[in-house]
């Protein structure tokens, strides 16, 4: 493929968001300005360009602005968890020093109470409840700059385990998660998802096992969910997809899932490689490998049932996620895959109203929509092209890919 393709259309992307960031009502990394923002560090890394690291800088302080002005909203996709989160990658990455520890640290207390305050409703959810908190807990944990902050982080953490065994429900080697399904009409179930569901639980607690002081407290619960996740894994051999998108009656026949980060086999599949990773299970990574593999064969429109480019169910977190899988293994079969869903993600390209040729499809509307952010918009669109072109995929993080 031509990579001057490639160039011009992260250059359009480039002008865009520079031009239209500011209508962004939200700050989070995903759905927010931060996230626009780390589209700007890493294109100027690409491109060895200052400016674009200027224009990233100004987005940041915009950031910074509103908050101190009273904004408010807490979550990791759309709020102050996810900007923290930015914050903090930003400085492990050496983009910059942000200088964010006091800001951040007046903001922590705030965010550890929503997070219990979901977890004791049960929302556990990554980009709108109690995870997404402790996903921003655990990078603070990381990168603390004193002991005394690494404690409060670790406090902090150790209460999240303690509410997600209590509402863990274990049958034998098994341990699931009660959660909402739908906003609409509450009906709960038991989600598999990344995006939502209890493939972020395994996923989030494959992180901390890596760390011996929540090694004992999470291991029975990152082994007891990824049994269940296994357990649900579709009989049929001639299958579509390989695992539901989620589960409400133990009795049903299994359902066919689309193939993307939010949903499905995917999310299944690099969060079993995430555990198996951490726990050193190489027939848990056999298994995972084995899901991924059977998902880079889904080509066909029938198999895939993409309809959009963005990260979230669309082309390029397809080839994000086979291409960080070709950066882990070396093989082929994700390399080709990677190479299938950047070009289809060029191919989706065609709305002369959009932005740089994109829309997002929302289905529930049935309509299209141009979107600038991370999660669904072109932000998240221009950060999987430059990982395709450089290699470097640590931004990818932000999704629980990496």
């Amino acid at each position: 493929m031509d990579k001057q393709l490639f160039h011009n259309k992260l250059k359009k992307i480039n002008q865009i968001l520079k031009e239209k960031y500011e209508e962004s009502d939200q700050t989070g990394v995903l759905a927010g300005m931060s996230g626009i923002a780390l589209f700007h560090f890493y294109y100027a890394k690409y491109t060895d360009t200052d400016e674009f690291a200027d224009t990233g800088v100004d987005i940041l302080t915009d950031c910074i602005d509103r908050i101190n002005n009273g904004y408010g909203f807490p979550t990791y996709c759309s709020g102050l968890a996810g900007t923290g989160w930015v914050l903090d990658h930003l400085e492990q990455q050496d983009f910059m020093d942000a200088e964010s520890d006091e800001l951040l640290a007046e903001l922590d207390p705030y965010l550890h109470n929503v997070m219990i305050s979901d977890m004791k409703s049960g929302n556990y959810d990554f980009l709108h409840g109690a995870l997404g908190y402790g996903f921003y807990f655990l990078k603070r944990y990381e990168n603390a700059s004193s002991p005394e902050q690494k404690i409060q982080y670790q406090n902090y953490l150790q209460e999240l385990i303690a509410h997600l065994k209590e509402l863990g429900e274990t049958e034998g080697n098994t341990t699931k998660w009660l959660s909402v399904l739908f906003a609409e009409t509450r009906e709960k179930g038991y989600n598999l998802s990344l995006s939502h569901g209890m493939s972020s639980i395994v996923n989030f607690l494959s992180r901390l096992y890596k760390y011996e002081v929540f090694r004992s407290e999470v291991q029975n619960m990152l082994k007891g969910g990824v049994e269940y996740i296994l357990s649900r894994k579709n009989k049929d051999p001639e299958t579509i997809s390989l695992f539901p998108s989620w589960v409400k009656d133990e009795d049903e026949e299994d359902s066919v899932s689309r193939l993307a980060w939010c949903y499905g086999d995917l999310g299944v599949g690099v969060s079993l490689w995430q555990a198996s990773k951490s726990l050193k299970d190489e027939e848990l990574g056999r298994t995972a490998l084995g899901i991924l593999r059977h998902s880079a064969g889904r080509t066909s429109p029938e198999s895939h049932m993409v309809k959009d480019a963005g990260l979230c169910h669309g082309s390029y977190g397809n080839a994000q996620i086979f291409n960080r899988m070709y950066a882990e293994t070396g093989e082929e079969i994700f390399r080709e895959a990677a190479v299938f869903w950047i070009a289809d993600g060029l191919e989706k390209a065609i709305h002369e109203d959009g932005y740089a040729g994109y829309k997002q499809w929302k289905g529930r509307d049935g309509i299209w929509e141009g979107e600038i952010n991370l999660l669904e918009g072109i932000a998240g669109i221009g950060l999987s092209i430059i990982s395709h072109l450089s290699g470097d995929n640590s931004w990818d993080e932000c999704l629980m890919i990496g």
